[in-house]
């Protein structure tokens, strides 16, 4: 890979559109089989895997083939005044050969969108799609490959020990979407050969809710709240709400609300509703069902809590202030478990909300400009959104990334490109003209005429030439 990467083929913008047509007729051509293995491995609804999978790939592919011209193309920079009748600018380059690690809960999606991006800057890569979604995984590696370039772009399956494997490897870029504890892993193995990564992470995403005034914001607010919790992978998702943050003297109005509207989203049973995915393998449902086990945390359940190890499911379940030291409060969630915390005013969220670790994403719900305000620039996280959850997941135009121990790095449509490019800057000069106090031996009007020339434009550079005396007796070449 690493010489067909040095051929330069990759380099050509008819190539890299060869390579996004390539997955585009891949997603259009495998669509059913790719639907059929989502519910297999995951138990996701047909819509809701178009939705968070499927539709926001095409979406990416169409915007990455209309703009790859312009990405591509460099960038004039603007140089300082010294720099006499010279041009700059950014030229893009591929990174070279790239590894792609992505995850189970969205093993198309998370594969892909990276992959969009490695293949639009012109890289080869190597994709490990996760052996928890291993229907997903066979699909990647045994259908997609024959619509791309096989000497560019290669899908290897495995467990944790073939990931150990290709860690081994020297990389000029590895992407991973997963889990704190296998980062770590990931960055150690990347700091041998200070190899560049980003980690895609998480974290517990806390959503604001603020008492909002009229019954249909309330409705709307707490529709995308179940959306963005149940709805989403059955909350097995880095961005999906973790835990609700509300006034007391709410708390019986958004519990009622949340009752009321789960049983509107998935029915008095949502198991045969056929519109929540289930969870992904025995150690996660087991991981899950510990947390409610705990008997401090299983007598604040107020809705749901029923579980069918058999099936691997569980149904929505609303819990009120469950105690801070148990572990549904410390570890990310990561399923249908949706904690609410009371606190004696709104604005108390803000401080509950520094105290812990930079989540992935904030969701606030109020239309306080102040509390907005606030959040925006007294918290830290990857993204902040109002009155909405997970919709800027699906947006190319922002950047979708964390900070602190939620990630590094970022990615989607133009920041994909970016994240698999060098911009490398290319500077030319011209022989005609010249700066002679750039040059020994040093004289006090030089350095004079150095502040000038950081400070100021050519003509205040030109103007103090002229008044000084010459310290050189040939002319100033300006």
């Amino acid at each position: 890979m690493r010489v067909f990467y040095r051929s330069g083929a990759t380099k050509e913008i008819s190539w890299r559109k060869s390579q996004l047509k390539g997955l585009l007729t891949f997603l259009e051509e495998n669509e059913a089989d790719i639907m059929n293995a989502l519910k297999q491995d995951l138990g996701k609804h047909y819509n809701e895997a178009f939705r968070d999978e499927v539709g926001t790939l095409i979406k990416s592919l169409n915007l990455a083939l209309k703009s790859l011209k312009t990405w591509m193309s460099p960038k004039k920079a603007r140089l300082p005044a010294i720099a006499l009748l010279t041009t700059a600018e950014l030229v893009p380059e591929p990174l070279g050969l790239v590894l792609i690690f992505s995850s189970w809960n969205f093993p198309f999606g998370l594969s892909l969108e990276p992959l969009i991006g490695a293949l639009a800057a012109g890289n080869t890569a190597v994709l490990k799609p996760s052996e928890l979604s291993p229907t997903c995984s066979f699909i990647l590696a045994n259908t997609m490959p024959s619509y791309l370039d096989g000497k560019a772009v290669k899908v290897i399956q495995g467990g944790s020990d073939v990931g150990e494997q290709l860690l081994q490897h020297r990389w000029d870029k590895i992407f991973f979407t997963g889990s704190p504890r296998v980062a770590q892993i990931v960055m150690s193995a990347a700091a041998k050969f200070l190899t560049p990564i980003v980690l895609e992470l998480g974290g517990k995403c806390p959503a604001v809710f603020d008492s909002l005034s009229y019954s249909w914001d309330r409705e709307a607010a707490v529709r995308r709240i179940l959306v963005g919790k149940f709805g989403t992978c059955a909350g097995q998702a880095c961005i999906t709400i973790d835990h609700v943050l509300v006034e007391k003297n709410f708390l019986p109005i958004l519990v009622d609300l949340l009752k009321t509207n789960t049983r509107k989203m998935f029915g008095e049973n949502p198991q045969l509703s056929n519109s929540m995915a289930r969870i992904v393998n025995k150690h996660n449902f087991l991981r899950l069902k510990n947390l409610l086990d705990d008997p401090a945390v299983k007598s604040s359940i107020v809705y749901g809590g029923k579980i069918d190890e058999e099936n691997l499911f569980i149904e929505p379940t609303i819990l009120v202030d469950p105690p801070f030291e148990s572990e549904i409060m410390t570890e990310e969630i990561f399923g249908p478990l949706l904690p609410i915390i009371t606190l004696e005013k709104i604005e108390d969220s803000i401080e509950f909300i520094k105290l812990r670790p930079k989540p992935l994403a904030i969701y606030a719900f109020t239309k306080s400009k102040t509390l907005e305000r606030r959040i925006i620039s007294e918290t830290s996280s990857g993204s902040v959104t109002m009155n909405d959850a997970i919709i800027q997941y699906a947006a190319d135009a922002v950047p979708f990334g964390g900070v602190g121990e939620s990630g590094i790095g970022r990615y989607h449509g133009k920041f994909s490109f970016d994240t698999f490019s060098h911009e490398k800057t290319v500077v030319r000069r011209s022989f005609f003209t010249d700066f002679w106090f750039r040059y020994p031996p040093w004289n006090d009007h030089q350095l004079q005429l150095f502040r000038v020339a950081y400070n100021y434009d050519y003509l205040g550079i030109a103007l103090v030439m002229l008044g000084l005396k010459r310290a050189k007796k040939n002319s100033y070449s300006i």
